[in-house]
């Protein structure tokens, strides 16, 4: 195999940091599919302390960091502490910087979400191919709406972010998901278009720079100190971390005011409209960005619980294959993963999974089920009583 030089940049310290007891192998979902050791975290480790060691790599390399979902649930596993998604982060973007890793169309498509004119003229594209019954419906996605209702601020207690391919494709759930706020009696406001994405899709690929640019403007989006709500699981994991991300005071205390909506609400929980009683039930898929990083999954069981009975899975938050863009560059993986999980689900006996991420939520419906974000569950079943 060829041999590329590499200056892979992480820390000695962090790389030892792995004691190979292998304790993450039943969370990391690529070994459990492929059952290679290179394709588990520590096996990952041992190729980039390898790197480290030698300041060369080869092709296998770059493959085994490329098959990495970056679902952290080894982080979760870990008795160590180590900081899997952090490594994965640095070796990905020497990769991007040093090599030929990121190919330029996709660099070009990573970059184009941040233009959200040119989403939403894409957007309108494919609600035409949709009306004319040309994408297949295996795809998943949500019904585009030809012409998109602009959302509209009802008060300045708490922002709402809206970020790149959700509000081009589902912006329908932001709008459930303002209601539902709106339901314990505090406004919400919107950021500007400055707010165009988190980057959470370029660290994933490597663009540092890229990403890095995008949180400058976001951050300049959110002016004042209200708290900023996301309903997107991948991207509040982004916009918690770009104190890490920028290294700056300024992104420190950004970040601070930074929450999953579920969250936010958990701590509202007592405004929310009451329901005389449950009904129904709900299986709820925990995203990996809301379990592994963020941490506040429980949150989403304690919403969703005031007004269905939300029922957990069985496979203690084992990552359903979408990984943002992962599942369109890796799709056999993607799926193999995936049916682990429909496995999970279908043990429920719930007719309607729950999921608090987009990606994760086209990726399972994509396999034919019905999945839809818990908020728009729960706003349905506040509609009902009103």
């Amino acid at each position: 195999m060829m041999k590329t030089k590499l200056d892979l940049g992480i820390p000695h310290s962090d790389l030892a940091s792995c004691v190979s007891c292998g304790l993450c192998l039943p969370h990391c979902p690529t070994y459990r599919v492929t059952q290679e050791e290179s394709a588990s975290p520590r096996g990952r480790i041992a190729l980039m302390k390898h790197a480290a060691d030698t300041g060369f790599i080869d092709e296998e390399f770059v493959e085994f960091m490329d098959a990495c979902i970056q679902c952290r649930g080894c982080e979760t596993a870990c008795p160590a502490g180590v900081e899997f998604g952090s490594m994965m982060e640095t070796t990905r973007e020497a990769l991007a910087t040093q090599t030929s890793y990121q190919r330029w169309w996709r660099r070009v498509g990573y970059r184009t979400l941040g233009w959200p004119n040119f989403l939403a003229f894409g957007s309108r594209v494919l609600s035409v191919l949709q009306l004319v019954r040309v994408l297949p419906k295996k795809l998943g996605l949500p019904q585009i709406p030809l012409v998109q209702r602009k959302l509209l601020s009802s008060g300045n207690d708490v922002f709402l972010f809206t970020g790149c391919i959700m509000d081009a494709w589902m912006r329908e759930t932001h709008r459930a998901v303002q209601r539902v706020v709106e339901a314990t009696g505090n406004g919400v406001q919107f950021p500007s278009k400055a707010a165009a994405c988190c980057g959470a899709l370029h660290v994933h690929a490597g663009l540092g720079d890229e990403a890095r640019r995008l949180a400058q403007r976001t951050m300049a989006a959110f002016p004042g100190e209200a708290p900023i709500l996301v309903d997107s699981a991948g991207c509040g994991a982004q916009l918690k971390s770009y104190g890490h991300l920028l290294e700056t005071k300024e992104a420190k205390q950004f970040a601070e005011r930074v929450l999953d909506v579920h969250e936010w609400l958990a701590d509202h929980i007592n405004e929310l409209p009451q329901k005389p009683e449950k009904s129904g039930r709900v299986a709820v898929q925990d995203p990996c960005h809301l379990r592994h990083v963020q941490k506040s999954h429980q949150s989403v069981y304690e919403v969703l619980g005031r007004y269905i009975e939300a029922v957990p899975l069985d496979d203690e938050g084992l990552c359903c294959g979408a990984g943002g863009a992962y599942s369109a560059f890796h799709p056999d993986t993607a799926a193999d993963v995936r049916d682990r999980k429909l496995a999970s689900i279908e043990r429920t006996g719930a007719p309607v999974v729950a999921s608090a991420n987009p990606g994760c939520l086209l990726h399972l419906r994509s396999a034919g089920l019905e999945v839809r974000h818990p908020l728009e569950i729960v706003d349905s079943l506040i509609a009902k009583d009103v």
